[in-house]
């Protein structure tokens, strides 16, 4: 078995010293962006991971990111968190850091919960996840001085671009936005839109898209409302479309989840309108499964910007901010899977 490369062979390969390497790896502020650059390509090359006991001896870090899993409840779109989970664990052990995923039912109990990881020394940074209009954590964790990025925007604000904290989030409305325009091009101009009732967060930012591109375009068409759910939005859209000629008027129907589009579209199906195009949102295997089409978010996306906000582009180790740096902001914008007609589900 080949020897794994070490320090001494990354400042060879480099043309630097020892010392200059240990400084890239644990203080990367302090070397030259040039000098940086060459021991990073070094790092690259050779495939060298530095061996996270031993930093942690060297630096009094961690060399850990702890993120929150949320308690399993069933239903189809837990699957993004577990891939964005996924994602920021390979990507994280790829810079040399790991992931300590811990659980809490309730703000509250994971402030606790984080209290003690961060007391006992056991995690460099935090990925907030599921964040929430009055949210307690962000304020929290500020006033810890733990460098933390959250997964989603800090709702309810006016410009959540100005918030005090740093945050990577997807861009919902483009999605719904792309979703809307391509249902237009492809359906006809009745497209509706089923969503959440509204919560001053994502299925309102969601909704936004589908509403600005019908009032650009000088169209009407209607809205409903459910909570998520495929079972409860399958029995609310059978129940709208056994009232009337709601379902002979749709020409589309854009979803706020995919949830809910194999809500709508099986209770279509039932009504005698399977063809009835259908997106969702969050591109889950059961969209999939049935031909649905869906905006994919790609949390892998949101996995690398967040630790690029947390470490920089190439940094291995957590960057601490000063208390004068602005907070950084990236919006991912995601993407419309076409799919063709699925299969019968009559």
């Amino acid at each position: 078995m080949a020897k794994p490369p070490t320090v001494e062979d990354v400042a060879r390969v480099a043309g630097v010293s020892r010392q200059t390497v240990s400084n890239v790896l644990n203080s990367p502020e302090i070397v030259r962006e040039s000098t940086r650059e060459r021991v990073t390509a070094a790092i690259t090359q050779l495939a060298y991971r530095p061996h996270a006991a031993a930093r942690q001896l060297r630096t009094r870090r961690s060399s850990t990111i702890g993120v929150h899993l949320d308690p399993y409840t069933g239903g189809i779109s837990g699957v993004l968190l577990d891939r964005f989970v996924h994602a920021l664990t390979e990507r994280a052990s790829e810079r040399g850091m790991r992931i300590l995923i811990y659980s809490a039912r309730t703000a509250e109990e994971e402030m606790e919960r984080l209290g003690d990881l961060i007391d006992g020394g056991e995690i460099d940074a935090v990925v907030v996840t599921g964040t929430f209009f009055g949210d307690p954590r962000t304020g929290w964790l500020a006033s810890r001085d733990m460098p933390f990025v959250s997964f989603g925007r800090p709702w309810g604000g006016d410009d959540v671009f100005r918030s005090p904290h740093t945050w990577v989030d997807v861009d919902g409305a483009a999605g719904t936005r792309t979703a809307t325009r391509y249902a237009l091009s492809a359906a006809g101009p009745r497209v509706g839109f089923l969503g959440w009732p509204s919560d001053g967060g994502t299925g309102d930012d969601r909704e936004r898209g589908w509403r600005e591109t019908m009032n650009e375009a000088g169209l009407i068409a209607p809205r409903f409302e459910t909570a998520d759910g495929l079972a409860i939005a399958r029995a609310t859209m059978t129940s709208i479309f056994a009232e009337g000629d709601t379902l002979a008027e749709l020409d589309a129907l854009v979803c706020v989840s995919d949830a809910l589009a194999v809500g709508a579209h099986l209770a279509a199906a039932d009504a005698g309108r399977r063809s009835l195009p259908v997106i969702g949102f969050d591109n889950t295997p059961v969209a999939e499964a049935l031909g649905i089409s869906s905006v994919e978010q790609s949390p892998e996306l949101v996995a690398a910007g967040a630790l690029d906000l947390l470490m920089g582009p190439t940094g291995t180790v957590v960057a601490l901010r000063g208390s004068d740096s602005a907070p950084e902001h990236i919006l991912v914008e995601p993407r419309l899977i076409i799919r063709p007609e699925g299969p019968d589900v009559s």
